[in-house]
């Protein structure tokens, strides 16, 4: 396929996972209706972001994967012949975590998963505490409608992350995510962190010559103290942006994508064949001291 409609469901969650998990269904089949093909779920859709504290209830929360939630989201992209990414948060084994999307083809079959590799610590972002950092690597996924890459959240911030999943033949890269700002920032600080997170991706799409789909949630979490920027975008192969949603609304939005421009840009804009793969050695190392 060359056109590729691709639904971005942005939306506020609760603390009642089922109402979540059939809030994500019915955005999906509003996404599905519009003409959506592949449908991108933000991180952690099926609840409040939890790791704002370090709480040991929160890990109840978590499921087996696939499981439950992935075999109801399996049966709706069979009846709707949708693509769903959907991230949720994994029990791998007793007191064994991690921050996973499963992708489910659009005749229902589990595609299998991705693991969130890069794990941050940060005010408000206590995510280490919780997950265990992935060991599937980096992954693509063959659905009907193209070949996509997942990644996660502060997976975002990592060029290497891309680059690889971009070279295993991901023709689009998705990115769920939870990420917001403290209420108590200023609107500078605030302008100026959603710029660096939405440059940053776009850049991805830069390097890569691929289309990059983020999609973030919405609301004000936190007892008030934070506010979910959404701001889910979809970019081209040059960085150009699509789409762009608000930063306070819900929105489910259907954006069509043409994954043959990958082979215009990266003929015309050779960056692949320009890398020198002999001199990248370094790159393994956490850093380099010449003293």
């Amino acid at each position: 396929m060359s056109k590729v409609q691709i639904g971005l469901v942005q939306m506020t969650c609760s603390a009642d996972k089922e109402a979540n998990l059939n809030k994500a269904i019915e955005k999906t089949r509003e996404a599905a209706a519009k003409g959506a093909q592949i449908v991108c779920l933000q991180e952690l859709f099926t609840s409040l972001y939890f790791c704002d504290v370090e709480d040991y209830e929160n890990f109840k929360l978590a499921e087996a994967i696939p499981g439950a939630s992935t075999d109801k989201l399996s049966a709706v992209a069979k009846e709707l012949g949708v693509v769903i990414i959907a991230s949720l948060f994994e029990k791998r084994a007793q007191g064994l975590y991690h921050n996973t999307t499963a992708v489910l083809d659009a005749d229902g079959t589990y595609l299998g998963k991705y693991r969130k590799m890069h794990i941050p610590d940060d005010p408000a972002y206590y995510e280490k505490f919780y997950f265990t950092p992935g060991d599937l690597g980096y992954k693509v996924f063959k659905t009907a409608f193209g070949t996509i890459g997942i990644l996660i959240c502060w997976d975002q911030w990592y060029p290497e992350a891309s680059r690889i999943t971009a070279l295993m033949g991901a023709e689009i890269l998705f990115y769920p995510t939870a990420i917001g700002w403290a209420t108590s920032q200023d609107e500078a600080t605030n302008t100026e962190q959603y710029n660096a997170w939405q440059t940053i991706q776009r850049s991805h799409a830069v390097a890569n010559g691929v289309h990059v789909v983020s999609v973030n949630r919405v609301g004000l979490e936190q007892n008030g103290a934070m506010k979910f920027w959404g701001g889910s975008f979809v970019a081209n192969p040059f960085g150009t942006l699509l789409y762009k949603a608000s930063h306070d609304q819900e929105e489910v939005t259907v954006v069509e994508i043409d994954i043959t421009k990958t082979d215009r840009y990266r003929t015309h804009w050779p960056f692949l064949r320009d890398r020198r793969i002999d001199s990248y050695g370094p790159i393994t190392k956490r850093y380099i001291d010449e003293s």
